[in-house]
């Protein structure tokens, strides 16, 4: 079918010739496509790579280093698939402090988090019946919800005040339901998640004393144990929703099983490993967070059409970014654009949007990854995304030809 196209195509220029000018070269066209008011050239950089021989077709700055919002989230994805593997899964216990004598828990029940973003109350309910199945109906201590996993910072370096509780939930080892507790964002979420647990347990016929914080001791052991979806799932649930709660618990955890802790910086300095360890080039990129939030994160074009290819050609990686990515015109943060021409169905890419940075990286079909970040102070959402879009219909528009 695609030689007939493409037959079809080659008979009507052929007629046509004689009469009109030659085609724009595809370079041509993508450097008019980026061409619009209000999107300085000095304050973008984009690039496109063709997959077949892995030659770069543009690049224009593309090795400007600049703000980029949500894209940051590639390198994440990219990293936690690497240093956590794909089989990962978070996982969340309850720790009991103290002995069984008969249906009593005599001593507390710890209830501790290991980062899962996606920890609800139905995975808590699990953690009931497991201590239920056990003949637990009593507990003579409390309920002590347990962050330790984690530091105890709600926020990250170089974020607007405006963006804590708006852009992110408080950030914690130990969230439930994402932090929402009674239509409202839990300040303090390992309590938040004691107090539902506490009240699961009582639903289920098991009492126990009050809900509180603290740290498990050392001699507690596991009683119960649930865990989250594998891991490339919970990033197709990041990179889709473009969640900044999910990439800083994420970025966290990183940090807690492969760096120096559970925080931020450790997070970032892991994935900036893991970046150098593929040979990404990283002049002009500094990771400072997980969701691009932060004013002080820095990435550049090539950087991200490099993990991308790399992402490409590694087994252990392809199918998990590739599933991870917006649909243009079909799902996610790409549901309501390109609802039309050759980029519909075939662009699967990350967005990035924030007062001052919009970026679109991705693939189109088989044959091109991309990656263009444009900066402003403010930038126009309107007309960044729209360059964005007329570059993603030309490369695809290009993507059919044989």
């Amino acid at each position: 079918m695609r030689r007939r196209v493409a037959f079809w195509v080659a008979v009507a220029c052929a007629a046509s010739a004689p009469a009109q000018a030659a085609a724009p070269t595809l370079p041509a066209r993508l450097a008019k496509a980026l061409a619009v008011p209000q999107v300085a050239p000095t304050a973008s950089g984009a690039i496109a790579v063709d997959l077949r021989t892995f030659a770069v077709v543009f690049e224009q700055n593309a090795d400007r280093s600049l703000l980029p919002a949500s894209n940051e989230k590639l390198a994440v994805t990219f990293a936690a698939l690497r240093e956590l593997g794909p089989y990962y899964r978070f996982r969340t216990e309850v720790l009991g402090q103290g002995y069984q004598d008969g249906t009593t828990w005599v001593g507390d029940l710890v209830l501790k988090g290991y980062g899962d973003p996606t920890l609800s109350s139905f995975q808590l309910a699990r953690l009931a019946a497991q201590l239920e199945e056990q003949g637990i109906q009593r507990v003579t201590g409390r309920v002590i919800g347990d962050e330790s996993w984690f530091d105890s910072r709600r926020t990250v370096a170089g974020w607007k005040p405006g963006y804590y509780v708006l852009e992110s939930a408080p950030l914690s080892a130990l969230v439930v339901d994402g932090d929402i507790q009674a239509g409202r964002v839990a300040l303090n979420p390992p309590l938040a998640a004691a107090t539902r647990f506490r009240q699961i347990l009582t639903a289920r016929g098991i009492t126990a004393g009050t809900a509180t914080t603290g740290r498990a001791a050392a001699d507690a052991f596991a009683l119960a144990t649930v865990y989250s979806d594998p891991l490339p799932v919970v990033l197709a649930a990041m990179d889709r929703g473009s969640d900044n709660f999910f990439a800083e618990l994420i970025l966290k955890g990183l940090g807690a099983e492969t760096g120096a802790g559970g925080t931020s910086a450790a997070g970032a300095a892991a994935v900036t490993r893991s970046l150098r360890d593929a040979g990404i080039p990283l002049q002009g990129v500094r990771i400072v967070d997980g969701s691009g939030l932060s004013r002080a994160d820095r990435m550049t074009a090539r950087a991200l059409a490099a993990l991308l290819v790399a992402s490409w050609i590694d087994p252990d990686l392809h199918a998990a970014v590739w599933n991870a990515l917006p649909i243009a015109g079909v799902n996610g943060t790409l549901h309501r654009r390109l609802r039309a021409g050759p980029a519909h169905g075939a662009v699967r890419a990350k967005t990035g949007t924030t007062n001052v940075a919009s970026a679109l990286s991705g693939y189109v079909r088989d044959r091109y990854v991309f990656a263009i970040v444009q900066n402003g102070s403010p930038v126009s959402t309107f007309w960044a995304r729209t360059a964005q879009d007329r570059f993603a219909q030309a490369l695809a528009g290009a993507s059919l030809v044989p």
